[in-house]
C-alpha cells in the first residue's frame, strides 16, 4: 500500500499520532495476544470465555477410531440404493417369493435407522447393525432384516 494512503498520513505533525500525551502509547502493556487469562484478565475470562480453562472428561489412550466407525443411513432412503426399476418390478410381490435384496454394507453403510416410511412392498436389508425401530417397520411391510458380520 502507498504511503500516501494510509490512515497515519492524516496524523502527521500532530505530535502523539492520536495516542494521548499522557497515557503514552507504549508496545504491549498487558501482553499479547489471550496472555493473562489466569492473573491479570482473568475477569474478562471468567466473565466472556467461563470454561475456556481446565479438563472435562476421561482420557482415552490410543483411542482407534476405527472400532466407532458405523456410517448410518435411514429407511427412507434404503430404496436409493438400488435402481428404481427394481422397485417398481418387485412392487406387487408377496412376502412369500422372491423379493429383492439391499446389501447396506456395499453402499458404505453399517447402521439402518428407521427415521421415515417404507414402500408397502417386502424386502431383505442386510446390514451390521439395526435399531429397534427399523426391524420393526421392516418386519411390518413383510421384509426381514438379515446381520452381516
Amino acid at each position: 500500500m502507498v504511503a500516501r494512503l494510509s490512515k497515519n498520513r492524516k496524523k502527521r505533525g500532530h505530535v502523539s499520532a492520536g495516542h494521548g500525551r499522557v497515557g503514552k502509547h507504549r508496545k504491549h502493556p498487558s501482553g499479547r495476544g489471550n496472555a493473562g487469562g489466569q492473573h491479570h484478565h482473568r475477569i474478562m475470562f471468567d466473565k466472556f470465555h467461563p470454561g475456556y480453562f481446565g479438563k472435562v472428561g476421561m482420557r482415552y489412550f490410543h483411542k482407534t477410531k476405527n472400532q466407532y466407525h458405523r456410517p448410518t443411513i435411514n429407511l427412507d432412503k434404503i430404496w436409493t440404493l438400488v435402481p428404481e426399476e427394481v422397485r417398481l418390478e418387485n412392487a406387487n410381490k408377496k412376502p412369500s417369493e422372491k423379493v429383492p435384496v439391499i446389501d447396506v454394507n456395499k453402499a458404505g453403510y453399517f447402521k439402518v435407522l428407521g427415521k421415515g416410511k417404507l414402500p408397502d412392498q417386502p424386502v431383505i436389508i442386510k446390514a451390521k447393525f439395526f435399531s429397534k425401530l427399523a426391524v420393526e417397520k421392516v418386519k411390518a411391510v413383510g421384509g426381514a432384516c438379515v446381520l452381516t458380520a
